[in-house]
């Protein structure tokens, strides 16, 4: 199985000041809330006697997640919908695009022009343009990256899929990473099987797997392992240095 592709999109052209922007025309529904029935859920999450700003946070961006998922399983449109919130993370990973949105000065016609382009330039979905809009309109676009992660958990459910991070040195080849996941779907009896590929210096060589549930389980391949264990196998007193 390849490992996940993820589009990188150059952004810093497409924030522009205002008078380089295209206008937007007059007839345009900037009405999005229909599409998305269940995102009202968010408005009640924060009025929850939930503890810290971290808990509500991730209360809200699981209910978007949800929502968005619910409208994606509807119209049979799951696996291109995972694709294109893979798409958006690596957008908003930007901290440039992130604070243009984030940014309350910022007008929204503005913000709602640079979302034109990004849906354009990443070949989004309508539905998922729309949630786009919402999470602007309702300042939530910050919520973005957490969103992200709680929809991968959704859709590995739904669709029993066990996510695989597949670390190493150097790119491994597609043949490597199909047999990796062959060994992670016997290990866990999971349906489908999901790669993402890191590169890790500090392995020095070989690689380490995790998976299971927010990557609890391990399996270390690499080189910096071994030495670790040769280390503390040795004992300094035991080592006589040459004079």
């Amino acid at each position: 199985m390849a490992s996940l592709q993820q589009t990188s999109i150059p952004l810093q052209s497409k924030l522009l000041p205002s008078s380089q922007l295209p206008r937007l025309p007059p007839s345009l529904n900037l009405s999005f809330s229909a599409t998305f029935p269940s995102l009202k859920l968010t408005t009640t999450t924060t009025t929850r006697p939930l503890h810290g700003g971290a808990k509500m946070s991730a209360t809200a961006a699981s209910s978007y997640a949800t929502a968005l998922a619910d409208v994606a399983k509807s119209n049979n449109t799951l696996d291109t919908t995972s694709s294109d919130v893979e798409k958006l993370e690596k957008v908003f990973s930007d901290a440039q695009v992130l604070d243009f949105f984030a940014n309350p000065t910022v007008d929204i016609i503005k913000k709602r022009q640079v979302l034109d382009e990004i849906v354009k330039s990443s070949v989004l979905q309508p539905h998922t343009a729309n949630f786009l809009n919402i999470l602007v309109d309702a300042k939530r676009i910050d919520l973005i990256k957490e969103i992200a992660k709680e929809f991968e958990m959704v859709y590995n459910k739904l669709t029993d899929t066990e996510l695989a991070v597949v670390s190493s040195v150097v790119p491994l080849e597609s043949q490597h990473l199909a047999q990796i996941a062959k060994q992670v779907q016997k290990l866990t009896g999971a349906k489908n099987v999901r790669i993402k590929t890191k590169i890790d210096p500090s392995l020095v060589a070989g690689f380490t797997i995790r998976y299971g549930n927010s990557g609890s389980k391990l399996i270390d391949m690499s080189v910096k392992k071994q030495l670790e264990e040769i280390a503390a196998q040795l004992e300094v007193g035991d080592i006589q240095l040459a004079v």
